[in-house]
């Protein structure tokens, strides 16, 4: 069974400083981490290789020190790591990082699951897994709390099924592999990367593509010139310091609070 992962490096802090040009996050010198849910999505592909065996296979787009996170995911046990890097990759909307990553999975041949977190931390949209399934026209299931298994018994070689959350009622689904999961934080829980194999990892193979490497080599469906969405300002909200401290009696502090969210006009 030949899965790949889908991560990403986010900033670790809130802190982040935006282009007030391009209106895209400063990502460089910005303390970062690997996307939380990324976490659970190695783990997933990890179990499923322990139970069925074949690899697992990392993706990630952006600049050089996303190299930080490939590593990780190989400490973790990933086999192979893939880096899509290039400055016309820059400022990519959902879509464009959808039909990147798509492309990189193209290139990098035949696989049986791609499994990807919920959603980032940072942009909170959850749109790129669903909409990398689509480009690539394979079957797809977001919310994933539970996989329930793989088997061989479909004409296609394969299938997967899989719990998904619709926040009324859980749902049972089997789909035909090749397919996509996007995976909740309630599916399992992650291994830490090991000194063994970190040590282990030291031959893994960790590629780095640009857009000349991948199949499609049209600048237009790339970057901010691919974006059909683009933001028109981003800024850091007003941080307010001002405190107040009220002494008296229980009754003397409520009276004064009323006062105090009467005259904001929040009650």
């Amino acid at each position: 069974m030949n899965i790949i992962v889908c991560i990403k490096q986010v900033p670790s802090t809130s802190n982040v400083e935006v282009d007030p040009v391009t209106g895209v996050l400063k990502r460089e010198g910005t303390k970062t981490k690997m996307n939380p849910y990324d976490l659970f999505a190695l783990e997933q592909a990890f179990q499923l290789r322990e139970r069925y065996g074949g690899t697992v296979a990392v993706l990630t787009m952006g600049p050089n020190q996303a190299r930080e996170v490939l590593h990780e995911a190989l400490y973790m046990g990933a086999d192979s790591a893939v880096l899509a890097s290039d400055r016309r990759f820059a400022g990519a909307d959902v879509l464009a990082t959808s039909y990147t990553l798509a492309q990189c999975v193209r290139k990098m041949g035949k696989y049986d699951l791609i499994i990807c977190g919920k959603q980032t931390t940072d942009g909170d949209t959850a749109q790129v897994g669903p909409e990398m399934a689509e480009l690539l026209g394979i079957p797809h299931a977001c919310n994933v709390i539970s996989v329930e298994g793989f088997s061989e018994d479909t004409s296609s070689g394969g299938a997967l099924v899989v719990k998904v959350n619709m926040d009324d009622s859980i749902y049972t689904l089997k789909m035909k592999a090749p397919c996509l999961i996007t995976v909740d934080k309630d599916v399992n829980t992650p291994r830490l990367p090991s000194y063994l194999r970190r040590k282990k990892a030291g031959d893994a193979q960790l590629l780095v593509w640009n857009m000349d490497d991948l199949p499609d080599q049209d600048e237009s469906h790339y970057g901010l010139t691919g974006s059909p969405t683009q933001v028109e300002k981003v800024f850091p909200p007003e941080v307010k310091r001002d405190r107040e401290c009220f002494t008296g009696s229980g009754e003397e502090l409520a009276d004064r609070l009323y006062s105090l969210l009467r005259e904001k006009k929040r009650i």
